[in-house]
């Protein structure tokens, strides 16, 4: 499988790092496609949070539009933003590609492929629901990071890997991961 992880502005890098970490024990992804925008750079900096490197993950500036994902006949499997900030769903929404991450996106929902928006607000604004109503429509999953409490979280990390392990099961990966009833 070939996957675009997608980081913005929105608080939550952990949740990028956690994606990121687990896609790399799973042996059938064979690349990750990584764009951060400076926002997204600037807040997983102040929170303290690094991105794993591996030869798997091969970075794109935001402004690359000649980058593979940037075009349908890259065939990537499905592009996961997370965090996604409201402005990027916004302009996901709209249509308007001002960067790679929205132009990824684009592509991901003309391709009818999966694109996962990871979204990190809280509350929502009718302009954002109308937003994420039309994502839905168009074909995107919207995964609000929205942790459970099932599983009996004993700490951060745990807590976060409710989300996580949502967002790739959603994304077609299988990893062991907490069921309902274990």
């Amino acid at each position: 499988m070939k996957i675009i992880v997608a980081v913005t502005g929105a608080s939550g890098a952990i949740y990028a790092r956690q994606c990121l970490e687990r896609l790399l024990q799973c042996n059938d992804v064979e690349q990750i496609a990584l764009i951060m925008s400076r926002r997204g750079e600037e807040v997983a900096r102040y929170e303290g949070i690094t991105l794993p490197q591996d030869q798997r993950i091969v970075r794109y500036s935001v402004d690359d539009m000649f980058a593979p994902t940037a075009s349908g006949s890259a065939r990537y499997d499905a592009m996961i933003i997370v965090p996604a900030s409201m402005g990027t769903i916004g302009r996901i929404a709209s249509g308007v590609s001002l960067s790679l991450i929205e132009r990824s996106a684009d592509v991901m929902l003309k391709e009818r492929r999966r694109l996962i928006c990871v979204v990190r607000e809280t509350p929502y604004s009718l302009i954002h629901l109308r937003n994420m109503t039309t994502l839905t429509e168009a074909g995107a999953i919207i995964l609000p990071a929205s942790p459970s409490f099932y599983s009996h979280p004993r700490n951060i990390e745990e807590l976060v890997a409710t989300v996580t392990e949502r967002v790739l099961t959603h994304a077609g990966i299988d990893l062991p991961h907490y069921q309902w009833g274990e």
